[in-house]
């Protein structure tokens, strides 16, 4: 039984993922190597990509390579982060009000649809024209991506509460303001997280494709001049690295983010209970 527990549980899984992974990446860099005379230009092995963040050669503006990348990485993340944080709580504050009215709901959710369904690479020159700096565009384009996920699914969650719960409510005279903080958003929490969980990677990915266009300091520029053979092909793959770490990273942090959540939640429905007895 113990055996049985170790192979299904969620970190064997993974390790099985990531030693599988590696595995057919070695293999194509082998096989890239017998058929190019430069495979760290094509498909590079793992240990020469570990490596070349440790090289201290300098490639440019007085910085070596995992410098550079990490200079570029905080330029994305801090306009990631800033959209991510716009976006969200302008969603929840539109899903707050189109409960509240159905009027708002039917106004609002059609355009909500439309502007999710325009492409990114369509999105960013109407946002830079409108803006007219690129630093901004950046942000409005990730609060963008994020505002449709986190307004949709916290709509779902506030509409998911009972009728018993909201005539409950009302037979004890709770007003509007009581009934939105101790039942509607208690109840979307766990949806608001669905929603953030989605857009968190996808502010991050956003912001990295952007850079590509429009130049300037960000992931996505520094990953358009290594393309273009400007500087160490390593740069390109430490960049790829990164941006899986961060996107990955991103939704974990809401995945401990919502569990934080959701534990004080249980312990403050105890605690509420107990007084009640």
């Amino acid at each position: 039984m113990k055996l049985k527990k170790i192979l299904f549980s969620s970190t064997f899984i993974t390790i099985v993922w990531i030693v599988l992974l590696c595995s057919i990446w070695e293999l194509e860099a082998l096989h890239i190597e017998q058929i190019k005379r430069t495979p760290e230009k094509v498909f590079p092995h793992l240990m020469q990509i570990f490596e070349s963040i440790a090289d201290p050669k300098i490639i440019s503006n007085d910085q070596t390579s995992i410098e550079l990348v990490l200079t570029n990485a905080y330029a994305t993340l801090e306009r990631a982060g800033i959209g991510f944080l716009i976006g969200a709580l302008s969603g929840f504050i539109l899903a707050l009000l189109m409960k509240f009215s159905g009027i708002i709901e039917k106004i609002a959710f059609p355009y909500l649809m439309l502007i999710q369904m325009i492409p990114i690479l369509g999105m960013a020159p109407i946002v830079f024209a409108i803006t007219q700096d690129i630093g901004v565009s950046r942000i409005v384009i990730s609060g963008v991506l994020t505002f449709y996920p986190v307004a949709a699914n916290t709509l779902a969650g506030l509409k998911s509460v009972s009728a018993e719960n909201e005539n409950l409510f009302r037979s004890y005279s709770a007003n509007v303001f009581q009934t939105y903080t101790k039942l509607y958003i208690p109840t979307s929490i766990p949806f608001l997280f669905t929603g953030l969980k989605i857009s968190a990677p996808l502010a991050i990915t956003a912001s990295i494709l952007v850079d590509t266009l429009q130049g300037g300091v960000g992931l996505g520029c520094l990953l358009s001049q290594s393309l273009k053979g400007g500087m160490s092909p390593f740069v390109f793959w430490q960049i790829i690295f990164l941006s899986a770490a961060i996107g990955i990273l991103s939704l974990q942090v809401m995945v401990i983010a919502e569990k934080i959540i959701m534990s004080h939640k249980v312990r403050w429905n105890r605690e509420k209970n107990k007084n009640l007895i």
